[in-house]
């Protein structure tokens, strides 16, 4: 692939794989452990060349036991719910191919599993057991030297919240789908100058059929790309996206404009940055003009310890509708940084934090009138997690994780710790 779409791609297909790859050796810690190095999802905005073979399918499987001293944060205090401690034990199975030729890249990762709890939590309306699934699919095609298409594929069914996706900061009640396709079209122009076009569409579906935080997200983006030297792209984006809400919170229309920068300050290191301003259209609720920004930096400091970070600060769709009211406004700020660490060959760490901070405006109740009082929402997530490699197929997994909520909004503020042991397997 020339240099020139090395640069030109926002996530390619081999980050993708290399992401869900981490994500599958990593498990079981995942089941507990959220907003992991599994790549930073719709936050990932740097680019990565990270080289790959081909390679035939590989199985994984996990078993781990899990303890959870606030399995349903949200109780109201005094409900049976309400700081229960639960322990479970939860097993999956995942698999993950990978493709490369010199025209065309593949993957295919997929995983299934569940969690049953040992000690039944006290709010009823959860259930003794719940499963858990996510399916990927990546693929890119060189059509010729100046042309490249692409298409990026991803699913989840999950109650836990995955702070690099954005859909929710709560764990759930019930399991909810959140799933995201990317299509693209890049075309170099020149040396210089190339273009970068896609769709998307995202969104989020609870099991609850009355939840009013369903969305659907469809997006169109255009991005041109100047490269002034080997080191540094210039980029301008305009994305247009409509949302498509369920239950009782309006639908909107955001535009954005946006001028960014990708400089790689080394061969394993690169930062991406965007600024710009994103407009906002509420049916039946407030308008508003906001600054956004978004950028992400990759860096391997050397063979044992990789980093990555990114941040965001945009008006949100996603989680504004609690118990009869909504909110036209949700300007969140989200900070991620995650990091590997190889101590030996056997011991693998891993560690993190992700905070959020949400500050929601222009509330009303749905239906009929009168104003709701603003409401600030912050969350910290702090996680470390461990691999120990007994022989070549067969790890020790460990891990800590630990949520504090601070919000103005009823039954929303909480601690929360989490911790697991298990074993992984690898063919």
């Amino acid at each position: 692939m020339p240099a020139f779409y090395a640069g030109l791609k926002i996530q390619s297909i081999s980050s993708t794989h290399y992401i869900m790859k981490k994500l599958l050796l990593s498990a079981p810690l995942i089941l507990v452990v959220t907003g992991m190095v599994n790549g930073q999802g719709l936050y990932d905005i740097a680019p990565n060349d990270d080289a790959l073979e081909s390679s035939p399918i590989t199985w994984s499987a996990g078993l781990s036991y899990n303890f959870d001293d606030n399995v349903t944060p949200t109780a109201a205090a005094g409900s049976s719910g309400f700081e229960d401690e639960v322990s479970s034990i939860s097993a999956y199975v995942g698999a993950s191919l990978v493709s490369i030729t010199p025209q065309t890249t593949w993957d295919v990762f997929a995983r299934l599993g569940g969690n049953l709890y040992l000690d039944s939590p006290g709010a009823s309306e959860v259930d003794d057991a719940y499963g858990q699934a996510r399916l990927g699919l990546n693929w890119a095609h060189r059509v010729s030297k100046r042309l490249r298409l692409s298409s990026r594929n991803y699913a989840a069914y999950e109650m836990e919240p995955d702070y690099s996706y954005g859909f929710s900061t709560d764990r759930q009640i019930e399991e909810y789908l959140h799933y995201q396709t990317d299509n693209a079209v890049g075309y170099r122009w020149n040396k210089r100058f190339a273009t970068y076009s896609g769709m998307k569409v995202r969104g989020v579906d609870y099991a609850d059929s009355e939840s009013a935080n369903d969305r659907m997200i469809y997006s169109l983006y255009n991005q041109f790309r100047y490269r002034s030297s080997d080191q540094t792209v210039w980029t301008l984006d305009y994305r247009y996206s409509e949302t498509d809400s369920s239950g009782t919170a309006g639908d909107s229309t955001n535009q954005y404009v946006l001028l960014g920068t990708e400089y790689r300050f080394s061969p394993n290191s690169v930062i991406a940055v965007k600024a710009g301003m994103q407009m906002r259209d509420v049916d039946g609720g407030t308008d508003e003009d906001s600054p956004f920004f978004e950028g992400a930096i990759r860096t391997r400091v050397n063979s044992e310890l990789s980093i990555r970070s990114f941040a965001r600060y945009s008006v949100e769709d996603y989680g504004t509708s609690f118990d009869g009211f909504t909110f036209d406004t949700n300007s969140t700020l989200r900070v991620g940084v995650s990091a590997d660490y190889v101590i030996s060959p056997q011991l693998t760490l891993q560690a993190g934090a992700n905070v959020i901070m949400m500050d929601m405006e222009d509330g009303r109740n749905v239906p009929g009138p009168g104003a709701v009082d603003d409401a600030d929402t912050d969350l910290l997530n702090l996680y470390l997690g461990l691999s120990y490699k007994i022989n070549d197929g067969l790890y020790v997994t460990g891990s800590y994780n630990w949520t504090d909520s601070d919000s103005d909004l009823q039954n929303r503020s909480y601690e929360r710790n989490r911790f697991a042991i298990g074993l992984r397997t690898e063919f």
